[in-house]
């Protein structure tokens, strides 16, 4: 049998059409040899890896033992699967594949995709913990998260983002990913009336707002001990709101040693990187940079890269263009050609000049982080 990592090579990251049956039939076949607590389904646009994993660290620390599935990864695959504060090791998830690989049909493990079959091995990870994050990767009504029973959904910003899999108007979009909810759903920060369609799409489900289990002068005091990006912040009061509605008592003292890899994250002095890539982020980092940097950049085919440059444009003093091996990645002229028309100054890149901000993906903030790990080691 193919290790964990061979087998995961030959499957597709990236679908054009999705059989939306594929992973109700596959969970269907394993549920009832499945031991898994009711999850805490994460759906939005932004903020999903930032809220789940402000909520996994804080109910570690209280002593629960916490599992949160997140995606993409940056360097390893394994830091999507994380069990009380640290990635799934190599033996546990060797341990589960095999397990996955015994219950499954060939077929049925032939047919699923990348991260149909990652969720599934997440799932067999968290057995027996008290408590479950399931991040969704794209949507939420057919996302391949959707399939378990749910204690709650957290509802992260939602905006415009994958129109030519969810959808091209906000409505569309939003009603994809609202209409995962089961029986309770706490709405976090919206720009858009998401409460309101959250109601109307699930009218016998209680939906409440993340700043109902506050008093303002508690909102004051968190906010003034926070010290991550400001952009964060409602991103940690929605992952607070669950406890608060749980009764589990928190501080804020909870996260002052959490790490957030890739949430514009200065990982040195004046080098920031993050894993944002579309105009609503890109906004949060305009908010969040007190200073002009050059941007590492580089972004998918299906991103508004116009808007988002667009939106960057006052805090970029230069462009530099980074090379990254992946189908899904636009053609650099194209960018350059919109760079020009903007009056952004562009060149490739190829050395840090500080202060330096990386965003675009993924994708982009894993290529620069290879060179510049390597660089280190040297």
């Amino acid at each position: 049998m193919m290790s964990v990592n061979e087998f995961l090579e030959k499957k597709p990251l990236f679908y054009k059409k999705i059989d939306l049956k594929r992973m109700p039939n596959a969970y269907n076949l394993i549920k009832d040899k499945l031991n898994l607590k009711p999850v805490i389904h994460i759906v939005g646009t932004n903020g999903k890896g930032s809220t789940g994993r402000f909520l996994a660290h804080t109910l570690l620390k209280k002593g629960y033992n916490v599992g949160h599935y997140t995606s993409p990864h940056i360097l390893k695959f394994n830091e999507r699967i994380w069990i009380n504060g640290k990635s799934i090791n190599d033996e546990k998830l060797e341990e589960v594949h095999l397990k996955l690989q015994k219950l499954l049909p060939q077929n049925v493990i032939e047919a699923l995709s990348y991260f149909e079959y990652t969720t599934l091995l997440a799932a067999f990870a968290f057995e027996g913990l008290d408590f479950v994050i399931m991040e969704a990767g794209l949507g939420g009504e057919f996302d391949a998260t959707n399939v378990f029973d749910k204690k709650i959904s957290l509802i992260t910003p939602i905006d415009i983002d994958h129109q030519n899999f969810l959808g091209e108007s906000i409505e569309k979009i939003a009603a994809t990913k609202l209409r995962s909810i089961e029986k309770e759903a706490i709405i976090g920060f919206q720009k858009w009336k998401i409460k309101e369609w959250a109601k109307k799409l699930k009218p016998n489900a209680k939906i409440y707002d993340y700043l109902e289990f506050f008093e303002d002068k508690e909102i004051e005091e968190l906010k003034s001990n926070f010290k991550f990006p400001e952009f964060l912040f409602d991103n940690y009061l929605l992952a607070m709101s669950f406890l608060k509605k749980e009764g589990i008592g928190f501080s804020i003292k909870d996260i002052e040693d959490l790490r957030l890899k890739g949430r514009f994250e200065e990982i040195e002095k004046d080098l920031f990187i993050d894993v944002g890539h579309n105009p609503l982020a890109a906004r949060a980092i305009v908010k969040s940079l007190d200073k002009k940097v050059n941007l590492v950049y580089n972004t998918y085919k299906d991103k508004n890269y116009e808007e988002i440059l667009k939106i960057l444009k006052p805090k970029i003093n230069k462009l530099f263009l980074i090379d990254v091996k992946n189908e899904r990645i636009e053609d650099k002229n194209k960018i350059k050609s919109v760079a020009k028309d903007l009056g952004i100054e562009f060149e490739e890149f190829k050395e840090i000049k500080k202060p330096m901000l990386v965003f675009g993906s993924f994708s982009v903030v894993e290529e620069f982080l290879r060179g510049y790990n390597a660089s280190k080691s040297l």
